[in-house]
């Protein structure tokens, strides 16, 4: 269980709120971790039974049937997820894709979306990474052609988060492709729609639970009412949601990390090597302090990151830092717990194999580790 005595960003009502996180996951997620790692998907009774404790987009304004609570909410979910060892994609829900619902959203949208994306019963993706763009979203090539009161969509998209389940998804194309950027916009598919296809779901390295698929649009029409945001604005749309998923990126890593050296400790204070336990070896209790100096350090920053970014002051770059220092924190930490185990960190039924796999794509999704730090060079 993740500790709370030394936090400073949450305060009672969100210790109140950990609570329930922890009691719906103890019953509605917990138990099944293993099936869903198999199945390669969340069923829809675990959104359900998450919308049904006010847990799937708790930000949203109460006019708009929501809770109208703060960012801090989300971070809790968030933490206590990646702690249980889950890469469910409910946070890609609560952090990402409903901001652009509700803030670009017409009144229209925001009423036939929103109140399904909050009980649980709509899942939603966003379509960003194609088989040729990557990080560089500048080179998406899908494209979303006006023909009358209709778009046409014709591309392909990979990697996409909550693929197999989605009822929606925002899709990322180009409307004027001789404008770069500025030809970007953000559209609207519904699951169904004809000449939308799903794919495969991906056979990851890791994350098995979080469904992951390739997507295709084949002369796939929608009425030009599916246009979310300004045409030709969803380049700016995307960077405005970047600082947020970026964070939220972290959180989860600080506490993947933190389950990990967890598990370690538990371990080696379990296992017996030539007469006497494993943490007993003076090796095994330097590595494990330094672990523990470096997780103190990354709580107090995540702690720092998330009052700035509820105060509406997390600039892009300190978001950007955030991700690349809690990502690489989290990969470090999981290695040298896996490494404590000895050969059983090696099996899979030991958690700390999950969390290594796991931690890997979080050093490429969201942005890579690379392009974090050409991003935060930028504001030198």
């Amino acid at each position: 269980m993740l500790d709370m005595a030394n936090r400073f960003a949450y305060n009672e009502d969100h210790d109140m709120f950990r609570d329930t996180v922890r009691k719906v996951f103890a019953e509605h997620m917990v138990p099944f971790l293993d099936q869903h790692e198999e199945q390669g998907i969340v069923p829809r009774a675990a959104w359900r039974a998450l919308g049904e404790a006010g847990m799937l987009c708790p930000t949203v304004a109460e006019e708009n049937g929501g809770l109208g609570l703060d960012f801090g909410y989300n971070a809790v979910i968030a933490e206590e997820l990646s702690y249980i060892g889950s890469s469910a994609g409910f946070t890609l829900q609560n952090d990402i894709t409903v901001n652009y619902f509700e803030r670009l959203g017409t009144a229209e949208q925001k009423a036939k979306y929103l109140p399904g994306m909050i009980s649980g019963d709509i899942i939603t993706a966003i379509a960003m990474t194609e088989p040729g763009a990557g990080s560089d979203l500048q080179g998406v090539r899908t494209t979303a052609r006006r023909d009358g009161d209709d778009y046409i969509i014709n591309g392909s998209k990979t990697y996409i988060t909550n693929g197999q389940n989605c009822d929606v998804v925002i899709v990322v194309a180009k409307t004027n492709p001789s404008q770069g950027a500025k030809g970007t916009s953000l559209i609207l598919v519904d699951a169904g729609t004809p000449g939308f296809e799903r794919g495969r779901n991906l056979d990851k390295i890791g994350q098995h639970s979080a469904d992951t698929s390739e997507l295709f649009f084949n002369d796939c029409r929608v009425p030009k009412e599916n246009q979310l945001g300004g045409e030709g604005r969803g380049f700016v749309h995307l960077m405005e949601e970047l600082p947020q998923e970026r964070l939220s990126i972290a959180i989860g890593c600080q506490a993947g990390a933190q389950r990990a050296f967890d598990e370690a400790v538990s371990f080696t204070k379990d296992r017996k090597a030539f007469g006497r336990t494993v943490f007993e070896f003076q090796n095994t209790k330097f590595t494990l302090a330094g672990l523990a100096a470096e997780l103190q350090v990354g709580w107090a920053h995540i702690d720092w990151a998330l009052k700035r970014h509820m105060a509406g002051e997390l600039t892009t770059a300190e978001a950007s830092s955030a991700k690349l220092w809690h990502t690489e924190l989290q990969g470090r930490i999981c290695d040298a717990a896996l490494q404590l185990h000895g050969g059983a960190g090696y099996m899979n039924e030991y958690m700390i194999a999950r969390l290594w796999r796991d931690a890997r794509v979080t050093r490429i999704f969201g942005g890579t580790s690379e392009i974090m730090k050409e991003v935060i060079s930028r504001s030198l």
